[in-house]
């Protein structure tokens, strides 16, 4: 994807350079297993990686640090019985729940994971 100099968007390149093996690995991982999910295209803005289904964003990738990978899923609910997420925080004067997850390890995009992904892309 080309670089919109009016907008200062960066391309996915330019969001994984410098970054270490470990991180670029779980991010083509945590694509992957998305794409297993259904079509989804990634949306660089200036701070993070927006992940879209057939008709919204479902997803955005936040952060790309040194050993992980942090992700945001928008829910209209809170579900909050789970082991996945570190945080889930309501967007003020909204009815969207943010869920924060954090990747460290493949193994860590696991079964619970993907079902919170496979919602994000039926929703």
């Amino acid at each position: 994807m080309a670089k919109d100099d009016e907008t200062d968007e960066k391309t996915v390149d330019e969001f994984l350079a410098g970054k270490s093996e470990h991180t670029r690995m779980l991010f083509d991982h945590f694509v992957a297993e998305f794409k297993k999910i259904g079509n989804i295209t990634l949306h660089p803005a200036k701070t993070m990686i927006g992940v879209a289904g057939s008709h919204k964003r479902i997803a955005w990738i936040t952060q790309l640090g040194k050993n992980f990978v942090h992700v945001v899923f928008p829910f209209k609910e809170p579900y909050i019985d789970n082991l996945c997420f570190q945080k889930i925080a309501q967007v003020p004067g909204d009815d969207q729940y943010n869920h924060h997850f954090r990747m460290l390890y493949i193994e860590d995009l696991n079964d619970e994971v993907k079902k919170f992904m496979r919602l994000a892309y039926d929703s």
